[in-house]
């Protein structure tokens, strides 16, 4: 069976690429090459960018009213085509299906809250500043905006920036990550049903030199990111040096601190829903537990019953709760993480390395991996790993447990697991993660709320979805009258 070669979707239109080089689209849980995603170069880039550019002017004087309607029918689609969707996600990402609808919804929420750009949008107005002058603050949108989508959530992302970027009066080109081409296929499907002008929305694939365009093209104004921190780090210094507005979201090492006093029932499954859900995948995934008193036993053996429970297979299978890793290279990636704590001197509770599945002798997958005795000098203690791998720390009181958090030059989220209304406060007030959570394990805000991390972990100012994304789309014009 040959293997499908991705469009790009430019100026309102499906175009094959000519692009020579091409990364080949695996199925996770097979190993099965299912695409090829073409490595696009710099003027096929440039031709989206020029069609989004030509876009702009009619579109950026569409009424607002007007602007929304196309995201109205895109919401209803999407609603229609979610199964279909989540479907594609399992299959290109390896995230079990209950994973991937979720992310769909997420990713349709944001659309929701793009939908209310009218009110959003609303600037300030104030009579008599002096005699007989008058002031007001508006809104204005810039022009074209660029996202650079991580592999991960390939249907989710993509929708943090370019809802909104459109619904505030800008045009916009997503380039997806090449190793999931197939769900924002689908997405651009639907935006052409939707009704959106030429141009106005375009797609185009590609790998470094592609992004590189992005960040570097004279008509881009601003470019959103989700990746590694060493690429957030080099996309952010990169479009700022060509003036760009940029929001980069980094890498994670999320920490979750657990109080001796914690429902210890509610705490075990959180963590293990947290750390192991999405393979580990997610920015948003506990990295490394913090254990407070004399609650690291009890928490050591729920983790390890918890972990007995999870069920390794291919995400389109009923009962199962942990999927593959997205390629051979990752999956080597995480495994060289493993064997470098085993040999610093952690204790390896559990290993999956040797994990097998069933008739999928070929499927990326790794069992869930249990660390104690970990410290932040060890890699797995300091070092972003993005798969499934727990790290168990232990210390005496809740300042201790804070002092390690600060020492982390990565800081995206952090939570607490605590009954006690006065360790919340300390904690909520302390932590330098910039999404916090207490008694949750995955401090996910929602899409009316903005997100981001702190430190290492974000480059840029303002962060993405809820009212930030309509600060970072538009410029804030002020005119001062008098008549």
């Amino acid at each position: 069976m040959t293997a499908e070669r991705l469009q790009n979707h430019i100026d309102g239109a499906w175009i094959d690429s000519d692009a020579a080089e091409v990364f080949e689209v695996t199925n996770p849980a097979s190993g099965e090459v299912i695409g090829l995603t073409p490595l696009c170069g710099g003027d096929e880039v440039d031709a989206a960018v020029r069609a989004a550019a030509r876009a702009y002017p009619d579109w950026r004087r569409t009424p607002v009213e007007e602007r929304i309607q196309p995201l109205f029918r895109l919401k209803a689609l999407l609603e229609e085509h979610a199964e279909e969707l989540a479907t594609i996600v399992t299959r290109e990402n390896g995230k079990t299906l209950a994973e991937a609808r979720g992310s769909v919804r997420r990713g349709i929420q944001m659309i929701e809250v793009a939908c209310g750009a009218p009110t959003l949008l609303m600037g300030q107005a104030l009579e008599d500043i002096a005699g007989g002058i008058d002031c007001e603050s508006v809104r204005q949108p810039l022009g074209v905006f660029a996202c650079i989508a991580p592999f991960n959530f390939p249907a989710m992302v993509p929708m943090w920036f370019f809802p909104f970027a459109v619904a505030c009066g800008n045009t916009f080109v997503s380039k997806p990550s090449e190793q999931v081409p197939f769900s924002q296929d689908l997405v651009w499907r639907l935006i052409d049903e939707a009704g959106f002008p030429p141009g106005v929305l375009n797609l185009v694939h590609g790998g470094r030199e592609a992004v590189d365009t992005l960040v570097e093209h004279p008509l881009v104004r601003g470019v959103s990111f989700v990746g590694s921190s060493p690429v957030a780090e080099h996309v952010y210094k990169t479009a700022a040096v060509h003036g760009k507005r940029v929001q980069a979201l980094g890498g994670a090492k999320n920490f979750v601190i657990v109080m001796p006093d914690a429902d210890m029932e509610l705490t075990v499954a959180a963590i293990a829903d947290s750390a192991f859900g999405c393979a580990g995948e997610r920015c948003l995934a506990a990295s490394i537990v913090l254990t407070v008193g004399d609650c690291h036993d009890e928490v050591r053996a729920g983790l390890e019953r918890a972990m007995a429970a999870i069920e390794v297979g291919d995400g389109t299978r009923e009962g199962v709760t942990l999927g593959p890793l997205i390629s051979a290279a990752h999956k080597r990636k995480v495994e060289e993480f493993i064997a470098a704590g085993a040999a610093e001197g952690a204790e390896l509770v559990l290993d999956g390395r040797e994990t097998q599945v069933d008739g999928l002798p070929g499927g990326f997958f790794l069992g869930p991996t249990l660390f104690d005795g970990v410290t932040p000098a060890m890699s797995i203690g300091s070092d972003e790993i993005f798969g499934p791998v727990l790290c168990l720390m232990h210390t005496e009181n809740l300042e201790s447990a804070l002092e390690i958090t600060r020492e982390q030059p990565l800081a995206n989220a952090s939570s607490i697991f605590t009954t006690s209304g006065k360790h919340a406060r300390t904690f909520r007030y302390e932590i330098e993660a910039s999404m916090a959570g207490v008694n949750i394990g995955v401090a996910a805000p929602m899409a009316f709320f903005g997100f981001g991390g702190a430190k290492g972990s974000f480059f840029g100012d303002l962060k993405a979805h809820g009212r930030e994304a309509f600060d970072f789309f538009t410029d804030r014009k002020v005119v001062i009258s008098r008549w």
